[in-house]
């Protein structure tokens, strides 16, 4: 999974290069139209094409049943059998193409929330980096229950608070000010490890990571913006708490971590219902 994301993060931040200084909503509707495109050559060349305008042409048929006996009431009742009977027949013929594109539209959302889900640091703001430690090794090494942990911040960010260790949670707690501009390193070390974790201030549109995550697979892939822990390291993920982004378009503001993912798919599917006809693809 590792080498996925990293090939992955590498492309499409490649490929977010033209929209850093434009509004989020930019590269959401172009994303959303290529997404459009994509799921339609796929659909095109993974689906039964004559069997899907089959059955909605008996969809279609059956609609009009209904509405030329609206006075039968057996008839009526027939018709809509009939929808329902063709439309597990529509879903069925829909199974092999959404199977295709499944993993590969997973993949691509994962990438961009880190470039749309939330907002950079700006000079001024404060926010809360948590650093977890695992419980067998603090058992092992920390005998007072609380490990040695430190963390090193680089000029152009500054800490406001010094360590809070919550026991239950197995985690250190610090509260840290960007102080300018900048692509910054945090370092944090427990008994001789290192790890680092990257802390953005900056006005563009950019690639952020809230938790540089475990090797675990699930964690690896929900977190894909930054290469995950050692194997043999003592800490479990390293959190920045980035604050979620928001979403304008036409005066309406949303501000959370997926809005720009509901506008994404909304997008995605009016851009690809406009453009079957043009590709001639069947949905």
């Amino acid at each position: 999974m590792q080498v996925v994301n990293t090939v992955l993060r590498a492309l499409v931040d490649v490929a977010q290069t033209p929209f850093k200084g434009l509004p989020p909503l930019v590269g959401i509707v172009v994303w959303s139209a290529i997404t459009a495109v994509g799921m339609l050559l796929v659909f095109k060349r993974t689906s039964n094409q004559e069997a899907l305008a089959e059955v909605k042409q008996r969809i279609h048929a059956s609609l009009f049943e209904i509405r030329l006996f609206n006075d039968d009431l057996g008839a009526i009742l027939r018709a809509q059998m009939e929808i329902l009977r063709h439309n597990a027949t529509y879903l069925k013929l829909s199974v092999k193409p959404m199977l295709w594109m499944i993993v590969p539209l997973v993949l691509l959302i994962a990438q961009l929330q880190y470039h749309y889900g939330y907002s950079p640091l700006k000079p001024g703001d404060e926010v809360v980096v948590k650093a977890a430690v695992d419980d067998d090794w603090v058992s092992a090494n920390a005998p007072a229950g609380r490990p040695d942990l430190e963390l090193e911040v680089p000029d152009g960010l500054s800490l406001q608070t010094p360590g809070v260790w919550s026991a239950a949670l197995g985690e250190m707690a610090w509260r840290l000010k960007a102080e300018a501009w900048g692509d910054y390193q945090l370092t944090l070390t427990v008994d001789g490890e290192r790890v680092t974790k990257r802390a953005r201030v900056s006005q563009d549109l950019v690639l952020l990571s809230p938790v540089r995550p475990s090797t675990g697979f699930v964690d690896q892939l929900t977190w894909p913006a930054e290469p995950p822990l050692p194997a043999e390291s003592p800490f479990c993920a390293v959190e920045l708490d980035y604050a979620p982004a928001d979403i304008g378009l036409l005066g309406w503001h949303w501000q959370s971590e997926y809005a720009w993912m509901a506008l994404y798919f909304l997008l995605s599917i009016v851009f690809a219902f406009a453009l079957r006809k043009p590709f001639g693809v069947t949905i």
